[in-house]
């Protein structure tokens, strides 16, 4: 427990100090405080003096001081919000584009994908990063199990005894092991096992049936095509619903529309011949047998390690953060919350299947929210502070008596007596060492944990194999050790009288401040995660089996690693995940009813609540609080309302879920099995025609509807490089498969050596690269061709097999990826555009919401426990959102843009358009003016934790004279924000004139003083422990709404440059 910090109280002229205007913004402080009680937050004003904001503010309006005299009027206005605009500034485009362009992710400050220039050279990078991967670290393992299950299936192929008798189709059992492949941890690889046995099963017993029926009569037997298709059409348009809605399916319904593509469309005729039913289904199962026999026995993951690795990650770069002092690097400020996000990722993937590992559930759990919590306190913290500088011109108190006429170089001119009283060099004389130490001792137990969780998750041989973990209760110890002696310095400084009383209101003081706290909480978040890790290690457990112990109401949304992988579109599927969770979490927020502060007379409105509810239960009632009083009369005012009881009827109740059913029907679900279905249909009717039955049976051309369920995504339409790429891989394994079987005329040697030397790379790209499905397309089309033509003898000729298989492979990668293009597209630029809309929506509710709850409460509302963490929360969530936001901006780098008269940082010269021009420049900076926006926001929520955002003389009257002025800056931020998420999101330019919010800002702080001198009089002197500390967290919590509007402007600008201006001309600057 922290002491509490109180300042000697001074006399005479330093009393009269603390009287003056900045008196106003008294308040309390302790590092021990519980900011959830009321009666411990300390009573200051929510803005600076005019010296602080006021500057920040001056530089945003133009001619601040030509605002006409009003002697004393005011406008009601009959309390309607009226916006105040002024002319807006000329924008120098250029220095924008340039600040711009320090935003941009790392993959935009490349060289474009499809530049030709650079494209073999970067495809020498890859193969020689692919070598050092498969060759130093684990990939080269997961690699070799994938391979090995692959290959052992195609040899059992290449073998005539277990070829025949697995059938005509015998190269199932490859397809088998190459979907569900042993790269893949223990649990995840019985899963994929269990699922995808399901899903065949379901697939041919659906095709069974619908060849049954098909044969059933000769009316039947006659139009069996029609009833093929028919139940085709219906199981496929299921199975892709499917698909879509739940993930965790994902293999099972991939396994069922193969199977079922092959039971109606495999060998057609009109006499069923039941035995390719077990020509399917035997293959299939010895597939995953196969595969599960080599991940549980070639170096077995057993579930722990991706964890294992998210946490040194994490911690790693928690490490990185604590180098202090450091000018702003956004690379490491974007690693902040990326590990936030990837945390919970990693445990929900522990969590969600079977492992067998020394971690439990819920101690994984707690050690993820302890770390996020110190990832959340480290970005609080101010990397660039002067505070080390400042000690290195500071004697140390041992030599004061012989520097003391010596002058420093920095302060050319002064005395040592005149620099050891500047608060700022008294500050860094106190704290400067004691902060040191203090981050050498939170580095120390960071690294200790790492070792710890390395060691307890059994990587440590893979990891740090020369590492020895440190002893944990030692750097436990140290970390407390420098916590007690900085708090020691820090209460010493606090009571050095040589230190003013009003150095809080310096805002180099307070910058110094504000470093120094925020590091301290980050050390008590620090100490709390060791201290777990701790436990941990003293109860080490054994290696047991862990069951899934994800809610089961959510497991059919999640799935593991591997399998999203394996699925591609990757970022797209995150994306999406994140912006629906977010929109139901603000949906949830916005909807919450709004229950007046003042509705009448707080009394007489609680006692009438009280009485009633006395009345109808016939005895005494426990006191109801205003709050309630209020929300019960609100309560029954609503119930009373016919409409709403209307509305609660059975009928509207019915009509409503009808509604909700159709509308989920025109979901992206739905599109894609619309898509789904009349790709595969058309394909399929050559199938059942007379005329085109048998060169479909013999070319084997059932596996362009295949290709097309396996190439076909929910989410992503595919670019030009996604179709380069899957015909080039396509038509990689179908030469290959040819020159594997016409080399040696069969061989199986031959054709093993071949299959080996080709397919290590294309598992590389299918298992582990960025593009999974090309390298998916590129090993069926190998397998495909090569055992065909080995089960069919060369027949009718080595060439023809390849063309016609070749062909069939790059009619169905066209068919995908030009659907996609045609129905319902995914654009990255569109949905960049809705994306920040949105996000600026959010950040409208959350400004709402924090204003409300935490700034403007009523009394004894005050934020609970509760509020926090529901805060901290949502917090986390908008950080995902804004990590998938920057992901989506990278993905615009695979559109082909035409060349630009503006030199662009991710573009070529001469490319050709299919689509219009995109400029990255200006979306990157809106991304990043929103993330620092909401960064400001929740700086404005934590500062106000310390002390309460009101006048010391809360009176009704004051309060009734600042209302106008605090509607109108929370309402003009609101206006901003609904009307620049409105026009990115209808793409219509932006009003030329916005209502101002610094006007608004700067009209609040002055009326603010004019209140504070009038109520100096009324003031009494109050004790002033822990002054300082409140004065410094309200200079924290104004400069950061001051911030905000600052930020606020660059959205503007930002916005303008992506829709344009309405109105007049743009006003740019070249």
């Amino acid at each position: 427990m922290r002491s509490r910090i109180s300042t000697s109280s001074k006399e005479g002229s330093a009393q009269g100090e603390r009287l003056s205007t900045a008196a106003l913004h008294f308040g309390s402080y302790s590092k021990s405080i519980d900011v959830t009680d009321p009666a411990q937050r300390s009573s200051a004003h929510g803005a600076p003096s005019r010296n602080q904001s006021q500057v920040q503010l001056d530089h945003l309006l133009p001619n601040a001081d030509a605002d006409l005299e009003t002697y004393g009027m005011n406008e009601l206005r009959d309390d309607f919000f009226d916006a105040t605009y002024y002319r807006p500034r000329p924008r120098n485009r250029s220095d924008m584009m340039r600040k711009a362009s320090e935003t941009l992710p790392l993959a935009l400050q490349t060289h474009h994908p499809l530049s030709f220039k650079y494209f073999f050279p970067r495809q020498w990078s890859e193969f020689g990063e692919f070598a050092r991967q498969i060759t130093t670290t684990r990939a080269g393992i997961k690699l070799l199990k994938s391979f090995l299950s692959f290959f052992i299936a195609y040899v059992i192929c290449l073998v005539p005894a277990s070829r025949y008798w697995l059938g005509r189709y015998n190269y199932i059992i490859v397809l088998s092991a190459l979907l569900n492949h042993a790269g893949r941890p223990i649990g995840s690889q019985i899963d994929g096992a269990v699922l995808t046995i399901l899903g065949t099963i379901a697939g041919l017993g659906w095709g069974s049936l619908a060849l049954w029926v098909s044969t059933s009569t000769p009316t039947a037997q006659t139009g069996y095509g029609g009833v093929l298709a028919t139940f085709l059409v219906a199981f496929t348009a299921a199975v892709a619903w499917l698909r879509c809605s739940f993930m965790r399916l994902y293999q099972a319904v991939i396994s069922a529309g193969i199977s079922i593509c092959y039971t109606c469309l495999a060998d057609t005729s009109d006499a069923v011949g039941w035995k390719k039913i077990f020509d399917y289904g035997v293959p299939w199962v010895c597939g995953q047998a196969i595969a599960l026999v080599i991940s549980c026995v070639v170096v077995p993951d057993s579930g722990s390690r991706p964890l294992t690795l998210s946490f040194h990650d994490a911690l790693d770069t928690v490490v990185r953060s604590l180098v202090f002092p450091r000018q702003g690097d956004l690379t490491l400020r974007r690693d902040l919350p990326w590990h936030f996000v990837r945390l919970s990722t990693a445990v929900r993937d522990f969590t969600l299947e079977m492992s067998i590992s020394r971690f439990m559930p819920d101690d994984v759990r707690s050690v993820r929210n302890l770390l996020q919590s110190v990832i959340r306190a480290l970005q609080a913290v101010n990397p660039d502070t002067d505070l080390f500088n400042i000690r290195h011109v500071v004697p140390e108190e041992g030599d004061l008596r012989t520097d003391m006429d010596q002058t420093h170089p920095r302060v050319e001119g002064k005395k040592q007596s005149t620099i050891l009283q500047n608060p700022l060099y008294l500050i860094a004389r106190r704290l400067a060492n004691p902060t040191a130490d203090l981050i050498q001792a939170m580095i120390a137990c960071t690294t200790s944990c790492d070792a710890t969780l390395i060691d307890l998750g059994g990587q440590g041989h893979s990891l740090h194999p020369s590492r020895i973990p440190q002893d944990l209760s030692l750097s436990l110890r140290a970390l407390s050790s420098a916590t007690h002696s900085f708090d020691t310095a820090e209460i010493a400084l606090m009571n050095d009288a040589k230190f003013p009383s009003t150095a809080s209101t310096n805002p180099e003081v307070v910058a110094l401040f504000l470093f120094v706290h925020p590091l301290r909480q980050a050390a008590d978040k620090v100490r709390a995660l060791c201290e777990k890790i701790l436990e941990m290690q003293q109860h080490r457990r054994s290696w047991t089996l862990q069951l899934p112990s994800y809610p089961w109401h959510k497991q059919f949304n999640r799935t593991n690693a591997q399998v999203r992988h394996d699925r591609g579109g990757l970022t797209a599927g995150f994306y999406f995940r994140t912006k629906a969770q977010l929109e139901r979490t603000m949906g949830d927020l916005q909807s919450r009813p709004f229950i007046p502060a003042v509705r009448h007379d707080f009394e007489s409105a609680a006692g009438h609540v009280r009485d009633g509810a006395r009345q109808a239960a016939h005895m005494p009632a426990a006191p109801l609080s205003v709050r309630e009083a209020v929300s019960e009369e609100y309560e029954q005012e609503r119930d009373a309302d016919p409409i709403r009881k209307t509305a609660r009827s059975e009928n509207m109740k019915f009509r409503h879920k009808t509604w909700e059913v159709l509308h989920r029907m025109q979901g992206f679900e739905s599109r894609f099995a619309l898509k789904v279905v009349l790709v595969t249909t058309l394909l399929s009717v050559p199938a059942w025609l007379e005329q085109s039955r048998n060169w479909w049976n013999n070319s084997e051309l059932w596996w362009t509807v295949v290709t097309v369920w396996l190439m076909t995504h929910p989410r992503v339409s595919g670019t030009f490089q996604d179709l380069a790429a899957r015909l080039t891989c396509a038509a990689l394994g179908a030469v290959w498969g040819g020159l594997a079987y016409g080399a040696g005329g069969g061989n199986p040697y031959v054709m093993a050596g071949m299959a080996a030397v080709y397919m290590v790379p294309m598992m590389h790209r299918y298992t582990q690269s960025a593009h999974p499905r090309s390298g998916l397309i590129g090993c069926i089309s190998f397998t495909v061709v090569s055992l065909s033509a080995l089960a069919d003898r060369g027949w009718p000729s080595t060439v023809t097999i390849a063309w016609t298989r070749g062909l069939a492979f790059a009619v169905a990668i066209f068919a995908s990826i030009l659907t996609n293009w045609v129905l319902w597209p995914f654009v990255a630029r569109h949905e960049l555009k809705k994306s920040i809309s949105a996000m600026m929506l959010h950040l409208a509710i959350l400004y709402r919401s924090v204003v409300s709850k935490y700034i403007y409460y009523a009394e004894k509302q005050a934020p609970s426990a509760q509020d926090i963490e529901r805060s901290e929360m949502l917090e986390g969530r908008l950080r995902e959102g804004f990590v998938r936001i920057g992901q989506l901006l990278e993905l615009t780098r695979h559109e082909i843009v035409s060349s630009h008269p503006v030199p662009r940082l991710s573009r070529t010269d001469n490319e050709q358009r299919l689509r219009a021009p995109f400029d990255p420049l200006p979306y990157s900076a809106l991304i990043e003016a929103c993330d620092r926006f909401f960064e400001h926001l929740v700086e404005v929520r934590q500062s106000s934790l310390y002390f309460q955002p009101s006048l010391r003389v809360n009176s009704k009257k004051v309060n009734n004279m600042l209302i106008p002025y605090r509607r109108d800056a929370v309402a003009v931020i609101l206006m901003n924000l609904y009307i620049l998420a409105s026009a990115l999101r209808a793409n219509q330019p932006v009003p030329r004139f916005m209502p101002s919010a610094a006007a608004a800002r700067k009209k609040l702080i002055d009326r603010m003083e004019e209140v504070e001198v009038r109520q100096t009089n009324e003031l009494e002197p109050d004790e002033p422990e822990g002054r300082r500390w409140a004065d410094v967290y309200r200079y924290a919590f104004a400069s950061a709404l001051t911030d905000i509007v600052e930020q606020l402007q660059q959205l503007q600008m930002y916005t303008k440059e992506v829709t344009g201006e309405a109105g007049f001309a743009a006003v740019t600057m070249e």
